[in-house]
């Protein structure tokens, strides 16, 4: 049985279904609930206004700002930076002033990189604060006055007229300003609060919200709720308490609690060793004589240190912002630029973010012998001119757009046609109504154009156009009349058909959103809009179908780990508030996973802030713009593509250079250990600082360097990590002693084991061919740690191989050469042949490497290191997946039905029109 044919079975039962607006309720204690009941036109007295902002505070949003210059300090802390104060503390105490200066200025370098970059924390409230009306106009002592909003209180009375800006929660009272019975309800824009697309209408008893803006009526409201205690007050309190560590915050923190530990562990045992050794060497130690051990173990820390880890990658992430800022996104907090290539599930608001928050004509519902021209013309004809309603101004827009005879229209002259007399909408009446002169039919006639029922009552019903708007309204679109009066009579009316209007995605969402699961990154809707307009956005989106209301987010039934299962396993959520959105990202983030958050309302910024990535739209309310980590300037999505392609790049160029820093620090420690405690031999200390700050200025040019962009959202993992890098340490170590065993033992070079530097019997060689094997090896491992895979899958820039390269021949040729106090010459079969053995080298720690990488699994290091913790998470993860599994299997199913639905609609639809035709 086809759509026409049911509609025919049905005319008997045609109904128009009632489809209830889904709005959050708010409970309100007793005791504040007793203070409401004030007389309407008499208010408060001066008194009970004193005594009430006494109890319940001002109307405004208290700001507390972070001092600055403990803001600048907050840059000093974490655990590589104490070991950098610490070693300038120690070369102060030891008057190494060179040492002193370096470090010095790196410290502060770090700081103010991080301290610039970065945006102040309490601008969102700033902005929160800034959206409050100024003004307001109450009674108070029987007098209609006009006072400071932030002098609101609980109990007062406020009027609310077209384009006030609601001052504070309250509740109407269905009357208007002289104490008469109210005849029109309010229509509020409250769009920037809830994510709603269409203004919704108010009746008495229902609350309206402060920063919500009155489109139609005016009304008596009694205030119910101030300052912090308002809807918007609980956004700005969101967004003050959400001050978490960042995600490579803390990965740099760990990077640096393990390079601290090694270093202090073995540097102290070196300490040791050296005191008893001076201690044989001398009758009794002076102060110089521990003077000059510290200094020497202390150049050892430094050179051992990465000083640099810090810098190379804030200027590797401020490259990033660079190139991002060319394309119209503009990265506010510098960190976010790593953390946007983790982000695995990408939140995004719905109304003005996936969609344009704007309403549009939609496919229409047409009688047979009228065409969509008719319809547009026939509502244009209907329409008030210059009225900033949005559903007019979305009919007009289409008129004009569609229809060539009206494209250079202004108010109701149109060719052919002449306007007699107008009736406007009337709340009452629900309709607008015209009376035209046909000039080209030489008649006149009537249209009128407005609420379905009224005009399917005003034809004398219609059965089809009943379903057709039950349609329309169970997919979420809002559905308008069209009618005009019969040629030869102005009193019978026959439909046109009904204009759909549709706030519609923008033109890139869709495909932003499949590029986005493309590359790995689920994006789940999250918005205050009504369910059935979720469900049908989505739809057109291409997004699956599981959305699921607020409720859902609430259950009292569900454990924490059962909701965030909900919220990973659902493809968005309707009817939600901030608080809502804010605990979606949150329970997302228990699950281990980087969420990223779009959005562009006052009502997303508590959840921009909590997210690992805030990303502020254009066109955003400047509370979203302040809350955000990342802010778009060019309309539509497709530019986060953008972000997160040049993100993963950035993110390989920092994981390539602290997989070698780590590795160049074990490498270092365990080298220098092992030959101090064992051979008794050091190695100059200018050398050593040498070999740290060459290199490290070196890898500066890796910001610029080619990367593999992964296809999938990018992943610290600090085990794998750290246990490589002790791996191709070790190595590069066993490299290290094999260069000075074959250089003492085979070609009988002196070890000048014990000698100081100013000894005029040391050889000097031994220490020069150490330089260049410990300056060269370490360093040409970059192009390895460059990528997981093998080294020629990805080759590295030019101008980055140059930069390497050119730093390891001027160490080869001052080797060769020799510099007066710096090195001893050894010769170009020497230097060649080391240089020549580094460059080979790291093709062999390549295969290491690519050997760890394919082998390395979470069962793995169960195994290696069988904790028991290691061993219940493991438990876990496998029944988890089992889970996992049979859910995915079971919502898969879900999927399905839901497209068979919007298939089965789809085509019902099509085959009304061709049974209309």
């Amino acid at each position: 049985m086809g759509f026409n044919d049911k509609l025919g079975d049905e005319k008997k039962a045609a109904e128009f279904e009632d489809h209830q607006h889904v709005e959050v309720g708010e409970e309100l204690p007793p005791e504040l609930e007793r203070l409401l009941h004030t007389e309407p036109l008499k208010g408060l007295t001066a008194d009970e206004v004193t005594e009430r902002i006494a109890q319940f505070g001002k109307n405004e949003i208290t700001e507390k700002k972070r001092n600055p210059l403990l803001n600048f300090l907050s840059y000093f802390t974490g655990a590589i930076a104490y070991l950098i104060e610490l070693a300038f503390i120690l070369s102060g105490v030891v008057e190494d002033w060179a040492d002193f200066g370096i470090i010095g200025a790196l410290l502060v370098i770090n700081a103010l990189i991080g301290f610039i970059e970065e945006s102040k924390a309490d601008a969102a409230l700033d902005a929160l604060k800034n959206t409050l009306a100024l003004k307001s106009r109450v009674y108070r002592d029987g007098k209609l006055v006009e006072v400071e909003s932030n002098m609101l209180v609980p109990g007062d009375i406020i009027a609310v007229r077209l384009g006030d800006i609601i001052p504070a929660d309250a509740r109407l009272l269905g009357i208007s300003v002289d104490g008469s019975e109210s005849e029109v309800n309010l229509q509020v824009d409250q769009s920037a609060l809830t994510g709603e697309s269409l203004p919704v209408e108010k009746k008495k008893g229902d609350t309206i919200y402060s920063s919500s803006i009155c489109k139609q009526g005016q009304m008596l409201a009694v205030v119910t709720k101030t300052g912090a205690n308002t809807f918007i007050g609980r956004a700005a309190n969101l967004i003050s308490i959400t001050n978490e560590q960042g995600h490579f915050q803390k990965i740099v923190n760990q990077i640096g609690n393990f390079l601290v530990i090694i270093t202090l562990t073995m540097v102290v045992i070196i300490f040791i060793y050296l005191i008893v050794r001076r201690k044989q060497e001398v009758e009794k130690l002076s102060k110089d004589d521990i003077f000059d051990v510290l200094r020497d173990v202390l150049v050892l820390t430094v050179a051992a240190i990465p000083v640099g880890l810090p810098t190379v990658m804030s200027v590797t992430m401020a490259v990033g912002a660079k190139q991002l800022a060319a394309k119209q996104v503009i990265v506010k907090r510098l960190t976010a630029v790593e953390e946007m290539a983790s982000v695995s599930v990408l939140c995004s608001d719905k109304t003005g973010t996936l969609t344009l928050n704007k309403l549009t004509f939609d496919e229409p519902y047409l009688k047979p012998g009228f065409t969509k021209e008719d319809l547009l013309l026939y509502s244009y004809l209907a329409s008030e001119p210059g009225a900033n309603d949005p559903i007019e101004l979305a009919v007009r827009t289409a008129a004009k757009k569609d229809v060539p005879l009206l494209s250079d229209c202004t108010g109701h002259t149109i060719p052919g046609f002449k306007v007699t007399s107008f009736v406007p909408f009337n709340p009452a009446t629900k309709l607008t109504q015209a009376t035209v002169i046909d000039h080209h039919a030489g008649e006149t006639f009537k249209v009128a154009k407005g609420a379905p029922q009224v005009i399917v009552k005003l034809v004398g019903g219609d059965n089809d156009a009943t379903h057709a708007v039950n349609l329309l309204a169970r997919r979420g679109l809002r559905a308008l009349g069209v009618a005009r009066t019969v040629p030869g009579s102005l009193d019978e009316w026959e439909l046109i058909g009904m204009i759909s209007l549709l706030d519609p995605p923008r033109p890139d969402s869709g495909e932003t959103i499949r590029r986005c699961e493309e590359m790995g990154v689920v994006v789940k809707m999250v918005t205050g809009d009504q369910l059935i307009i979720a469900t049908e956005v989505a739809a057109r989106l291409g997004m699956d179908c599981v959305i699921l209301d607020a409720n859902s987010l609430t259950d009292p039934d569900s454990t924490e780990e059962q909701l965030a299962d909900r919220c990973l396993r659902a493809d968005g959520f309707a009817q939600v508030i901030p608080e809502h959105k804010y605990r979606v990202v949150e329970l997302l983030q228990s699950k281990g996973l980087l969420v990223g958050m779009t959005g562009d309302g006052v009502n997303d910024a508590p959840a921009l802030k909590k997210a690992n990535v805030g990303i502020a739209v254009h066109d955003c309310t400047d509370a979203a713009r302040s809350a955000a980590d990342i802010v778009l300037l060019a309309p539509g999505l497709s530019t986060i593509v953008d972000g997160i392609l040049t993100s993963r790049a950035i993110f390989q160029r920092m994981r390539s250079y602290a997989l070698y820093r780590i590795t160049s620090t074990v490498h270092f420690l365990i080298f220098f250990f092992i030959i101090t405690l064992a051979f008794r031999w050091q190695m100059k200390a200018i050398l050593l600082i040498f070999i740290a700050v060459l290199n490290d200025a070196a890898t500066l040019v890796i910001s610029v360097d080619n990367a593999q962009i992964s296809r999938r959202p990018d992943k610290w993992r600090i085990g794998q990590l750290i246990t490589l890098s002790v791996i191709l340490g070790c190595f590069l170590t066993a490299l290290s002693f094999s260069v000075f065993f074959v250089a003492r033992d085979v070609f009988h070079i002196p070890d000048d084991a014990g000698k100081q530097s100013e000894d005029d019997t040391k050889d000097g060689r031994m220490e020069t061919i150490i330089y260049l094997n410990v300056s060269s090896a370490p360093h040409f491992t970059i192009f390895s740690t460059r990528l997981a895979g093998f080294f020629w899958e990805n080759l590295p820039s030019l101008t980055f191989t140059a930069a390497i390269l050119a730093t390891q021949v001027f160490a080869m040729f001052i080797s060769i050469f020799g510099i007066h106090k710096l090195t001893t010459p050894i010769g170009g079969g020497w230097g060649v042949s080391l240089l020549a053995i580094s460059l080979a080298y790291f093709v062999v720690l390549d295969m290491v490497k690519v050997f760890v990488f394919r082998i390395w699994s979470f069962e793995l290091t169960v195994k290696l290191w069988p904790t028991r913790s290691r061993k219940e998470k493991l438990r876990k993860r496998k029944e988890r997946q089992e889970i996992e599994r049979r859910v995915s299997a079971n919502v898969d199913k879900v999927r399905r039905a839901c497209r068979v639905i919007y298939a089965v609609s789809a085509f019902e639809k099509a085959a009304r029109k061709e049974h209309l035709v």
